[in-house]
């Protein structure tokens, strides 16, 4: 047992090791104007874009010297920069509205270009190029229909399914651009545009179809629609009577209704005339349906 602490003293001593010493490094934070927050609870910061201007068709001033303008304008058109299209396309606006014979020439390339931007995913392209269509359809009208290319029915197509949309402000664009293209063009060849879409396996596009396709009905008179077929507008709205959308069902009604006001011109000596016009027109599943809209609107 005495042994024990002569081997203890004899047992090397270990060097202490040197104490670190932590060195403290000031790091400069970045102003929050530099980077992005992530912060779900802090604003995100805006976008470095500038925001695009919706401009009303009042508020839509002259172009200076339109002349040398048009050829840079349609050139712009196919630019990469979203932005300058929206620009380009408010300039378009503006040759329809105030210069459309300088416009006229270039149709078919300004109607390629407005569909191409509404497919576009940016919301602010779309709009844009919306309200274009309307301008379009205020200034030219039937001049629209000469197109020898697909331009107008894409352009048709486009306004449908984005007036089907769930995002309201397109929606509701493509509304306004829809009754433009009613009050401005004749009813007759838009109806034979509007024919497939009132039949379209999309339940919505065939609503907005069906609206735009009483619009232009009402608007015409017995003659019109002699032309166009009484029989085929009759079985068009019957068909619509029990769509699914009331949408669909309220604008076969007022088809409807205006095939027979112009029909009978409301003479009561002519209603079992169109009993019997509905009668050898429709399948007897439909004859029942459309008489009783006529005889409750009397």
């Amino acid at each position: 047992m005495a042994l024990r602490p002569i081997v203890d003293n004899a047992l090397p001593v270990a060097p202490e090791r040197p104490k670190k010493h932590l060195q403290v490094v000031s790091v400069p934070l970045q102003k929050q104007s530099e980077v992005g927050v992530n912060d779900e609870n802090k604003a995100p910061l805006p976008p470095s874009n500038s925001p695009i201007d919706y401009i009303s068709s009042d508020n839509l001033i002259p172009i200076s010297d339109p002349e040398s303008k048009i050829q840079g304008l349609i050139e712009r058109l196919d630019s990469k920069d979203w932005t300058n299209v929206c620009e380009s396309l408010n300039n378009i606006r503006r040759f329809a509205l105030y210069h459309s014979s300088l416009l006229l020439p270039f149709l078919e390339k300004v109607m390629s270009v407005v569909v191409k931007s509404m497919k576009n995913p940016r919301s602010a392209l779309i709009k844009t190029s919306i309200m274009a269509s309307s301008d379009i359809f205020y200034a030219f009208g039937d001049h629209l229909l000469d197109s020898i290319s697909d331009a107008f029915d894409n352009l048709l197509l486009q306004l449908l399914l984005k007036a089907s949309q769930d995002k309201k402000f397109v929606c509701e664009e493509a509304d306004k651009a829809l009754n433009a293209m009613v009050k401005s063009m004749t009813p007759l060849p838009l109806l034979s545009k509007l024919k497939p879409y009132v039949s379209h396996v999309n339940l919505r596009i065939r609503a907005k179809a069906a609206i735009s396709n009483s619009n232009f009905v009402s608007k015409m008179g017995l003659e019109g629609m002699d032309e166009f077929g009484l029989v085929s507008l009759v079985q068009v709205a019957a068909d619509l009577l029990s769509d699914r959308l009331p949408e669909a069902r309220e604008a076969a009604r007022r088809i409807v209704i205006s095939v027979y006001e112009a029909y009978t011109g409301n003479e009561e000596q002519k209603q079992e005339e169109w009993q019997s016009f509905c009668q050898s027109s429709l399948p007897p599943i439909h004859v029942h349906s459309v008489i009783k809209i006529t005889s409750s609107s009397n």
